[in-house]
């Protein structure tokens, strides 16, 4: 496996403790106007306008049949990861399975989630029995199934037709292009007193950058996610099986 680390930093600014500390209170100032922007973003987000879900789908549970709404588990909010895993494919995407060795936490401590009255499941086109396997095989324990046979990864401009894919017309976060037969993202969803289902709020691309705790842990970093100088800056990534040994392990 190529080595895609950029290296140890080297020619980096030494001051006094002073001077730290003054850069540091400079740098937060900068901390406090991002988090209020951020409280700003998600306020507008809950004032996003709904849409009524009026179709009907059904989905593979690792138990059976499952309707949207049973998705809830008697909770009124629902989140839901599209997962890049297309019926022909041999495994998942690994670039997803690096955002769900994140989320799967949800599934050892769902309590905090619970609380906060919304319920977490990841959802792919390939066939359930295909996802269990993986599933086994990742270790993961959050609930996941199957939209195989429905429209809903298309509703949810999560999955492309082969028309889309050919002529690259894909609707992608929110505009025209995309050629992949599936994208990750996230969608979320709320179930009234009377049992209707409400789609508020959907997200792709950099926007899922929060459900991924390894990159929020790296962002506190000196070298960060240290992909600035790959071309693809997720070259790095592979399953969490498929690693060989880690850039420091190797020097030790």
């Amino acid at each position: 496996m190529p080595n895609y680390d950029s290296g140890p930093i080297t020619n980096h600014a030494v001051v006094s403790h002073e001077q730290w500390l003054a850069a540091r209170v400079s740098l937060l100032e900068k901390e406090k106007e991002f988090s209020r922007a951020r409280d700003a973003i998600a306020r507008a987000r809950r004032e996003l306008p709904w849409e009524r879900v009026d179709k009907n789908y059904l989905f593979d549970g690792p138990n059976g049949k499952e309707t949207l709404g049973d998705l809830f588990e008697g909770r009124r909010q629902l989140v839901v990861y599209h997962f890049m895993f297309a019926p022909d494919a041999k495994e998942g995407c690994p670039h997803c399975s690096f955002w769900a060795d994140s989320f799967d936490d949800l599934a050892i401590h769902g309590e905090h989630l619970h609380q906060r009255d919304t319920t977490f499941v990841a959802i792919s086109r390939a066939p359930i029995e295909k996802i269990e396997a993986f599933k086994k095989r990742m270790g993961w324990r959050f609930k996941w199934l199957s939209s195989g046979g429905t429209d809903f990864n298309y509703d949810y401009y999560a999955s492309f037709t082969p028309e889309d894919m050919k002529a690259k017309s894909g609707y992608y976060n929110y505009r025209h292009g995309e050629s992949f037969p599936d994208r990750e993202g996230a969608s979320v969803f709320y179930k009234a007193e009377d049992g209707t289902i409400f789609h508020t709020y959907s997200t792709y691309a950099r926007g899922i950058d929060l459900l991924n705790l390894t990159y929020n842990f790296l962002d506190l970093t000196p070298k960060g996610r240290d992909e600035e100088h790959l071309s693809d800056s997720q070259a790095w990534v592979r399953h969490h099986d498929r690693y060989e040994a880690s850039v420091g392990s190797a020097r030790a």
